[in-house]
């Protein structure tokens, strides 16, 4: 069985039992603050969980594309990726732990064959907070798992919030027992050592955190599954990795074919972060200096630099992204659509880097030279960080050229530097994801609500070409990407704020209508990232002025939004403009 056998017969699974197929949101999340990419299969759903009425009912099943940065730097081992993709069965309302469970054991037991056997579950142990969940150990009970294959823990274990505040409650979940000797009498689930993988998670939101770290209970319960689609496929293959299976072995075994130094773990970085790299530029993002793009140079970069230390010439490139859109266009139609994109910006990227690289070679040598006169032997760790950092330049390459030249490098310093780097990257992504996706309060509805009034203002000032690309919003302001090839004049600026003050002044009413796709476009609604959308949307007109189709929230009327003011225009990427603007009131 492959992944896309077994993405297909999750998805008829859960249709059989009434719930309605979505297609994947974008990587690129729609107006959320909280993280650069939809890391989770229940980040697009975050309105419906709280509440709101999906416009495809209260049961739906997806497969979401995701992508996670923080731990970019551990690809290359044995089971870390940054794009994966996660199928999740939802309950927004309607069914709780008694069918979640049943149907989890019936789709692995009887669609997916694994034995009862190989099944280990885990469920929380109760706390101040909210009790032991002895009711999923009971179901789990009555449908066939023995009392000895349940676990249960903590919050550390069993328990679901995305950030620090927002919708979350107790999980159960699924492990497969690998058949590996357990590592001492206390092995079990919670263990790392890799006799136990978890599969699937079943969590059942009914509580939401408040700020203060109390928790009350939701109006609405839901349940909220994810399973990792990478690594049930290579289980169910019996394979030890991810990059042993059909995703990525056609690509691993290319590279052993070009390679000129054999390296598992370059081999691995290349597959993935060229993988990851093309789902990112299908959904729009392009390299930059900052924030998404910065994420998509880092992957090219990395990636170019173990084709270096594998000694694969860079001309190959080309060859295998052609190969990687063959490998996965089953999955991914979408890389067929855009492979000539694809190619472009990867290719263009690479010729990048191989100039920075010049430029961090003259670097390490005027390096070299200083430390020669100043008679050591060993080059500064600072210096070693500084060409990785800045220039791309690994620690590997740096001691390998030093060594030409008669030196050594102070790697005990750079790995002090390096950490201190890791840990930083890793509170900034915390950081991005703290307290956003279920922060829909006043504010941040007024500035949804706003982001369709600036957009079609600017396309009224400056052309229908003007398509949003993408946006972000916090309580104290709104960022705005949109389509435009050159600098927006002053004058085009003040005129876009006209239009959006005159339109809030107004006190329109905002609309919403639920239709079909068809019927949307034929209402002359607008629509952003069309491939996510299911049979039936929403649509949010804003007095005649606007009409999108979009998940909302959005203010009833226009007239409290306050005064618009743009507060900056600047470039994004090619062909891409930002605006940042504030509501004063």
């Amino acid at each position: 069985m492959k992944a896309i056998d077994i993405r297909n017969k999750y998805l008829k699974f859960f249709e059989k039992y009434g719930h309605k197929v979505i297609p994947s949101a974008p990587l690129v999340p729609e107006n959320d603050s909280s993280v650069l990419f939809t890391t989770a299969g229940m980040q697009p759903l975050v309105p419906y969980l709280l509440g709101e009425k999906h416009p495809e009912g209260r049961r739906i099943v997806d497969y979401q594309k995701c992508l996670r940065t923080v731990d970019i730097d551990e690809v290359g081992d044995n089971r870390h990726l940054t794009f994966f993709e996660m199928l999740g069965n939802w309950s927004l309302g309607d069914y709780f732990k008694e069918d979640a469970i049943k149907m989890s054991y019936e789709f692995l037991t009887k669609e997916l064959k694994i034995p009862v056997e190989k099944i280990f579950v885990t469920c929380f142990k109760g706390d101040d907070d909210a009790p032991c969940d002895e009711t999923s150990e009971r179901i789990w009970k009555q449908v066939g798992i023995p009392k000895e294959h349940i676990y249960f823990f903590g919050k550390e274990n069993n328990w679901w919030i995305a950030g620090e505040e927002g919708p979350c409650g107790p999980d159960t979940e699924m492990f497969y027992d690998t058949g590996k000797p357990a590592c001492g009498e206390e092995c079990d689930p919670s263990c790392d050592c890799g006799k136990y993988v978890e599969i699937w998670n079943n969590v059942f939101m009914e509580y939401y955190k408040q700020k203060d770290g109390t928790y009350e209970k939701l109006k609405q319960q839901n349940v909220d599954t994810g399973l990792g689609l990478e690594r049930i496929n290579m289980l169910l293959q019996g394979k030890e990795t991810p990059y042993d299976t059909e995703i990525f072995k056609p690509i691993m075994d290319k590279l052993i074919e070009l390679q000129k130094i054999d390296n598992i773990s370059s081999r691995r970085i290349i597959a993935e972060h060229l993988r990851s790299s093309m789902m990112m530029i299908c959904d729009g993002v392009r390299p930059s200096n900052m924030d998404r793009g910065y994420v998509l140079r880092r992957l090219i970069r990395r990636m170019t630099r173990h084709l270096n230390k594998l000694q694969i010439n860079l001309e190959n490139l080309e060859e295998l992204i052609k190969l990687n859109v063959e490998i996965l266009e089953e999955m991914y139609p979408e890389l067929e659509h855009n492979k000539e994109v694809i190619e472009q910006v990867i290719l263009e990227e690479k010729n990048k880097f191989i100039k920075t690289l010049q430029h961090g070679e003259r670097e390490l040598e005027k390096a070299i030279e200083r430390t020669k006169k100043e008679n050591k032997d060993k080059i500064d760790g600072n210096i070693v960080f500084k060409l990785y950092d800045t220039y791309g330049f690994p620690p590997e390459l740096t001691n390998d050229l030093a060594k030409e030249k008669g030196l050594k490098i102070d790697m005990k310093e750079f790995e002090k530097l390096y950490k201190e780097h890791q840990d930083k990257s890793r509170a900034g992504a915390e950081q991005k994801f703290k307290g956003g996706l279920a922060d829909q309060n006043e504010k941040t509805i007024e500035y949804h609500t706003a982001t369709h009034l600036l957009h079609k203002a600017l396309q009224i000032v400056l052309g229908e070409h003007a398509k949003q690309k993408g946006s972000n919003i916090t309580e104290e302001r709104l960022r705005f990407d949109f389509s435009h090839p050159q600098k927006v004049t002053k004058e085009e600026l003040e005129e876009v704020e006209k239009i959006v003050n005159e339109q809030i002044q107004k006190g329109l009413e905002v609309t919403c209508k639920e239709m079909t796709i068809e019927e949307a476009k034929k209402d002359g609604a607008t629509g952003l990232f069309e491939e996510k959308y299911g049979e039936k949307v929403k649509v949010y007109s804003i007095g005649e002025f606007s009409k999108e189709i979009c998940g909302g929230p959005h203010v009833t009327n226009t007239k409290n939004m306050g005064t618009f003011k743009i507060k900056k225009e600047e470039a994004s990427s090619s062909g891409v403009r930002r605006i940042k603007a504030v509501l004063i009131k």
